[in-house]
């Protein structure tokens, strides 16, 4: 079967009917790509009209011709195979001594036209003549497909260190990151598959931490652009320190796909507020083109309230122009849980037809516990009353516009699993108030599957024992093989915040002496936000003894730049700059304040909000992370850890009923109307079969034998999760 992943193309209706002679043959397999690869050459960007790729046939690009004219054929051909091979030829993994080991075939495809050309050497081809042109060709070197498919993907080096790094010893820390990072180097095929996918409206990407979003969004950025260089693309987000990252990932790929650099007139990095013309922002913007008053953060907090300031401006901005001028063609949302609803239907409100809006977001790691409601009511309705988004799903359950990272490539599946635990408190002990460990869950049962869990023993049924693990389909091997798991994570805990500073700055002193770690592989996290500066103060100062730069993200540095690698500084930071940021070592100080909300009689949302913080922060390592505290709190909170550890770092616990739950704070998976529709529908058509059984009219055997057979190994392999 072929795995089609459509891009953005000027040659809809060509693209459409490939795409669907590929659909309807299953004899053939592989990757179909629309409209991509972008190959840079000296006169610029040379997109690429279709290519397909088979371990059996090879490399076939499809050059499309959308009417009846074949213009000059020929030479597009020869452009095509010759750029596609220079290409190619410039990764050495595809190439034996001098030779390149793929077969490359380039083929027209006119499905308009009903008179074709005959000739060997340029073929050309429709619907009825294409099984022919493709059925004959054959791959000597199939070994090479899956370096093939990672070279045409073109992030080779887009998760690689920021600079090289020089190791001297095989067994250091330093050298098992290396390992690590060449082996994430490149996306896996549902990542690069999210940023290729093209819709001609709103879609949305969710992942767990670490699962790639911010990555995939940079990677579309650039993608889009080099597709269209004359649209006005702005991709936004929340937490500033993540814009350099962004530039840098964006950079990196639109270099390596076009040779040329971005035009970053037209593709804009930008902060979702913004404060003047040298700090620009999507609110800024908006109410500048507009002739709005723009409101600052002081202003705002006074008018709306801290917690509502941003939602209370952008409210503000919207009800006071009914229709806003377009100002960008696409708009990407990174970290979109962080936003309030209103910047979001600001950021709908101002995109050209058709709206092209992509967002990113884990409700996981929303530090406010504020859900985002579904699309359908996210984005209005129309004056027919009808929502102006509605997300379609194939019969498979999957969609364009909903696109689900299940794999997880930052962190372990220890660390992983540790920080559910201790984020939904599956092991705290049961509290007076609400009788019940658990301080939150997730509204879905279903939800624990999509974020990469099997049930390995009993059920997700309410009131029934449940033991959830992640699989090394969605944990690999790799990310926790490189060392032991008492060293991948280590819970401590102090009787004094000076013994904990001194053993944080000792640790450190070793990291970069003898691990042969650099400064910007290091991050120490305080969860508090607002405590951050005094609290690290005593850790920096007993650094600065030792020779050791130090600063604090967005504090003493600039707000958009998060680690100072000119310096060599580690970096010190609040919960919300860690976000969207990761470093191999991750020390995560003063944890007890991550145990127990002040107000022990407070809801388990209070109790929710602050273990959210410890889930976010420890989630920022991708290989090995030190949760340390002070005091009796930090004690229940490493007791906690330890049990997860006992249980073989799975998460074994009652699931809670419904009246539980009233004392739990609900994370919301987001379900579109069109989706519930769907399980409604599918619902309703298991009922009804049933039904037609037990009451004679229909058998059993008029199912036929597959479906049979299909049903049973359905049922079967769930009894056995």
């Amino acid at each position: 079967m072929v795995t089609t992943i459509t891009g953005t193309t000027n040659k809809p209706v060509s693209s459409d009917r490939l795409k669907n002679y590929f659909s309807a043959h299953n004899e053939f397999d592989g990757i179909l790509y629309i409209g991509y690869p972008i190959i840079g050459t000296v006169e610029g960007a040379y997109p690429i009209d279709a290519l397909w790729i088979s371990p059996k046939q090879g490399l076939v690009v499809f050059n499309l011709i959308e009417g009846k004219r074949l213009g000059d054929y020929q030479d597009d051909q020869d452009d095509s195979y010759n750029k596609v091979e220079s290409r190619l030829k410039g990764h050495r993994e595809l190439v034996y001594k001098r030779q390149l080991q793929v077969s490359i075939n380039v083929i027209t495809f006119a499905p308009a036209i009903v008179t074709l050309p005959e000739n060997d050497d340029y073929p050309v081809c429709n619907e009825n003549t294409i099984t022919n042109q493709i059925c004959d060709l054959n791959w000597e070197h199939p070994e090479y497909y899956e370096k093939l498919v990672s070279v045409l993907q073109s992030v080779s080096m887009i998760r690689k260190g920021r600079k090289k790094r020089e190791v001297k010893h095989s067994e250091s820390r330093g050298a098992k990151l290396q390992q690590l990072e060449e082996s994430v180097a490149n996306l896996d095929n549902a990542q690069g598959r999210a940023v290729i996918e093209t819709v001609e409206g709103v879609q949305r990407i969710r992942g767990l931490a670490g699962s790639g979003k911010t990555i995939v969004l940079a990677l579309k950025a650039a993608y889009l652009h080099a597709q269209h260089p004359e649209w006005k693309i702005a991709v936004t987000f929340n937490t500033r320190s993540l814009k350099g990252q962004l530039k840098q990932l964006i950079n990196s790929f639109y270099i390596e796909q076009t040779s040329m650099e971005p035009d970053w007139d037209n593709l804009q990095i930008i902060h979702a507020w913004g404060s003047s013309s040298k700090t620009p922002g999507i609110y800024y913007n908006f109410c500048v083109e507009n002739g709005l008053e723009c409101l600052d953060y002081s202003s705002a907090r006074n008018q709306f309230g801290r917690n509502m300031a941003f939602s209370g401006v952008c409210e503000k901005a919207i009800s006071e122009i009914e229709n806003a001028a377009p100002m960008y063609d696409a708009i990407l949302i990174d970290e979109a849980q962080d936003f309030p609803v209103s910047f979001l239907q600001l950021c709908y409100k101002i995109l050209c037809e058709p709206k092209r809006l992509v967002y990113a977001y884990d409700e996981l790691q929303n530090l406010n516990l504020q859900s985002l409601p579904s699309p359908e009511e996210l984005f209005g309705t129309n004056n027919e009353g009808n929502p102006n988004v509605r997300f379609n799903y194939e019969p498979d359950g999957t969609s364009k516009q909903d696109i689900i990272l299940e794999k997880c490539y930052r962190n372990s599946r220890p660390a992983l699993v540790s920080a559910h635990a201790l984020g939904f408190g599956i092991y705290r002990e049961p509290d007076a108030f609400s009788d019940i460990g658990l301080v939150q869950m997730f509204e879905q049962k279903n939800l624990w599957k999509e974020i990469g869990y099997s049930v390995i023993e009993g059920e997700l049924e309410d009131g029934k024992r449940v033991v959830l693990a992640r699989t090394e389909n969605s944990s690999p091997k790799f990310l926790e093989s490189h060392s032991p798991i008492d060293d991948l994570i280590l819970f401590k805990s102090f009787k004094t915040k000076h013994e904990q500073d001194v053993w944080v700055a000792s640790e450190i002193e070793k990291n970069l002496r003898d691990d042969e770690l650099r400064a910007d592989d290091i991050i120490v996290i305080n969860p508090d936000p607002i405590t951050t500066k005094d609290a690290v103060a005593s850790i920096r100062k007993i650094l600065y003894d030792k020779g050791i730069q130090s600063h604090v993200a967005g504090v003493d540095s600039s707000p958009d730049v998060f680690f100072d690698t000119d310096n060599e500084s580690v970096a010190f930071t609040g919960i919300y700059r860690a976000k969207g940021n990761e470093a191999a070592m991750v020390y995560v100080i003063n944890a007890h304040d991550c145990f127990q909300a002040d107000d022990i009689n407070m809801l388990n949302s209070d109790n929710a909000k602050i273990r959210n913080r410890l889930f976010t922060a420890m989630t920022r390592s991708k290989a090995w992370v030190r949760v340390v505290g002070i005091g009796s709190q930090m004690d229940h909170l490493k007791a906690e850890y330890e049990k997860v550890k006992e249980k073989g770092f799975t998460l074994d616990f009652i699931y809670p009923t419904e009246e539980q739950r009233k004392y739990l704070n609900i994370v919301n998976r987001d379900i579109s109307n069109a989706e519930k529709e769907n399980i409604a529908r599918r619902r309703k058509s298991v009922a009804d079969l049933l039904q037609d059984i037990e009451e004679g009219r229909i058998y059993v055997d008029d199912l036929g034998s597959e479906q049979i057979e299909r049903l049973n190994k359905i049922l079967n392999s769930r009894r056995s999760e």
